[in-house]
């Protein structure tokens, strides 16, 4: 789609300058001297989810790719991830994206803002699917899914519209009636658990492997929604499963389709522009390291689960979103534009 790309570039000429200017580590200027580099850009700050799932395919995805390439990270947050996005159009074959999947729905959703389709891209894996929660702390005295549907009212914590734990709290208000109240303007997961923590919110959504471990051991919060249906090591199974909650099939279908990036997780892709054969090559290299022991074992001991899909079936799930319903669609769109 030529005349789109150009589009693309002259729309967010600013954003890749910016993207572009962002600064590297000291690992990464030394990774680049070499030469052979291949850089991984982070749509979301340093100490989330995505961020550690970057850092753990930093530290062993070399080893599958041939010449054994040095790998750097950096991190380029902004618009909920969109920045990030926007600099992976226009980069080079050496260079791969993660960012907020949240993003794949809001494109789907609301083209205007998101102004990116992502069929064009090629993934070349997924590691784990986000599995996410919704939790307070627990000094508020919420203990359960109907303590929270009796609460008045909860405080809980706001990125940018359309990113995951925004779309979470939107459903937690539209689909499931719970009265709750979005502050904005944190920067991403870390930001709004150092809030919680100082009591300046009362909850949020996250994925359970960004969760602290003390947090779980000294219940300084409670787990009241289950926002998937994968239940890991620690996890209450007596906390419901959201999907189970709603009885209204139309309503099941917008869940469906707005969880779509937790089932999607931590995706890694390239731009349109990578060969086939270097995107056949990656994907090769990322299967190889999701099966192997050494990266297994740090995933375990970092709390990082792992279920992988394929690139290939990552792209497919990806064309699938793009065919769901009209009216399915519409309804999305006011819960996730919030």
């Amino acid at each position: 789609m030529p005349n789109y790309r150009h589009l693309l570039r002259l729309l967010y000429l600013p954003l890749i300058a910016l993207a572009a200017s962002a600064p590297l580590s000291a690992q990464a200027e030394t990774a680049l001297s070499g030469g052979k580099a291949v850089k991984i850009i982070v749509g979301m700050p340093p100490g989330g989810g995505v961020d550690s799932y970057a850092r753990l395919v930093q530290r062993h995805l070399g080893r599958f790719l041939s010449g054994t390439p040095g790998i750097m990270v950096q991190n380029m947050p902004g618009a909920g991830s969109l920045r990030s996005v926007m600099a992976l159009v226009n980069s080079p074959e050496d260079v791969i994206g993660t960012f907020s999947s949240a993003l794949l729905t809001e494109a789907i959703s609301m083209p205007e803002r998101v102004k990116v389709d992502f069929r064009s891209f090629a993934s070349i894996g997924n590691v784990s699917e986000d599995i996410r929660i919704c939790y307070t702390r627990g000094a508020l005295g919420v203990r359960s899914w109907s303590d929270l549907l009796a609460r008045e009212q909860v405080i809980f914590g706001a990125t940018a519209p359309g990113t995951s734990g925004n779309v979470d709290t939107a459903m937690l208000r539209n689909l499931f009636g719970v009265r709750l109240k979005q502050v904005q303007g944190y920067a991403g997961s870390a930001d709004k658990r150092l809030a919680l923590e100082k009591g300046e919110i009362d909850g949020d959504c996250g994925g359970w492997t960004s969760i602290p471990e003390d947090w779980l051991r000294s219940r300084k919060i409670n787990a009241v929604l289950r926002l998937s249906p994968t239940l890991v090591a620690g996890m209450d199974r007596d906390v419901p499963f959201g999907g189970d909650l709603l009885v209204n099939e139309r309503d099941r279908k917008i869940y469906n389709f707005l969880t779509a990036p937790e089932r999607l997780g931590r995706l890694f892709m390239v731009p349109a522009q990578v060969p086939a054969e270097r995107v056949a090559a990656l994907r090769t290299a990322f299967d190889a390291m999701v099966a192997d022991a050494a990266f297994l074992a740090e995933a375990q001991r970092s709390r990082l689960t792992v279920t992988p899909m394929t690139g290939g079936a990552v792209d497919r799930e990806i064309a699938e979103l793009y065919a769901t319903p009209a009216d399915v669609l519409a309804r999305a769109r006011t819960i996730a534009g919030e």
